[in-house]
């Protein structure tokens, strides 16, 4: 069987320390961690010196080590799709688990949208207890990234456009086609419980956004959540930014309205991949993952 490089997508572990205990039973990872392979390493012992490479093969099976990344930009500023490389026989279509639910997201959505980050809405009840609401899944066409950003950001490494404000606010800006999928985890979830905090959350970002509150435009999209639809656990809700900037929401397969405004997509993306996002490893996978797409040819 031919083997061949490859740059699948990198989603964030939980990190199990040394001495910890824990068993590979407990380990939920979804799709293995990309390694450097042997030839990698010999190859970049080749090409830095004998002494850097002792220092490749002590991080070369943790490509997110502090000093395999600085030494990744340092030495290849502008192909930090090596960052992903792996040699690998997976066809990359697996399903991700994001970790701490459990709950299980396709790799593909629809025909066109990839998976580029998982991650968990938690909420404070009281200060007293954080609950696990749902998991939620972040979609992008990637012709779609390539199309709106290539150009612009298609030379930097992935650390510049990981630490690039201007790449992540292009990234919500652009009409680029992206869904954020979610999955209810909290067994006592009621329609009206996500509608209040929507109304919260999204009306935050309206007015972080446009200076204004638009009451309006924040009612149309939650009066979207009807009390007669139930969400019991494992309802599905889909949130999808559409060509020209339409907002569609989806519960459990079935429409529920659409909103034509980019201030509302930006505002509900803001949420997930923001400044201030639901889950910050969700967001750093989105980051790393966009980097990626822009890096393939």
């Amino acid at each position: 069987m031919m083997m061949s490089l490859r740059f699948p997508f990198l989603f964030s572990q939980p990190t199990n320390l040394p001495g910890s205990g824990s068993s590979s039973q407990n380990n939920h990872r979804t799709t293995p961690r990309p390694r450097f392979s042997a030839t990698f390493a010999a190859a970049t012992a080749a090409s830095i010196g004998a002494a850097a490479a002792a220092g490749v093969a002590v991080v070369s099976q943790n490509p997110n080590h502090p000093f395999f990344q600085h030494a990744a930009n340092l030495l290849l500023p502008n192909s930090s799709s090596l960052l992903w490389a792996s040699v690998s026989l997976a066809d990359g279509s697996a399903p991700v688990v994001e970790p701490k639910s459990g709950v299980s997201f396709p790799a593909v959505l629809g025909s066109s949208l990839t998976l580029l980050g998982v991650g968990l809405r938690k909420k404070s009840i009281l200060g007293l207890k954080n609950i696990d609401v749902y998991a939620f899944g972040v979609y992008a066409n990637g012709d779609d990234v390539k199309k709106f950003l290539s150009e612009k950001y298609g030379n930097l490494s992935a650390f510049e456009l990981k630490n690039s404000k201007d790449f992540n606010n292009d990234l919500m800006e652009a009409d680029i086609s992206m869904t954020v999928r979610l999955q209810i985890v909290y067994s006592k979830l009621s329609i009206k419980s996500i509608r209040s905090a929507y109304e919260e959350s999204v009306g935050s970002r309206l007015q972080k956004f446009s200076g204004s509150d638009n009451k309006e435009l924040l009612q149309r999209f939650t009066s979207q959540f009807k009390d007669e639809y139930k969400l019991p656990r494992g309802s599905l809700v889909e949130l999808s930014k559409e060509p020209g900037y339409v907002l569609k929401t989806i519960i459990d397969g079935k429409e529920m309205g659409s909103i034509e405004s980019k201030l509302l997509c930006r505002s509900i993306l803001d949420l997930y991949i923001g400044e201030d996002p639901f889950d910050r490893r969700a967001k750093d996978d989105v980051d790393l993952n966009v980097a990626s797409l822009l890096q393939q040819k």
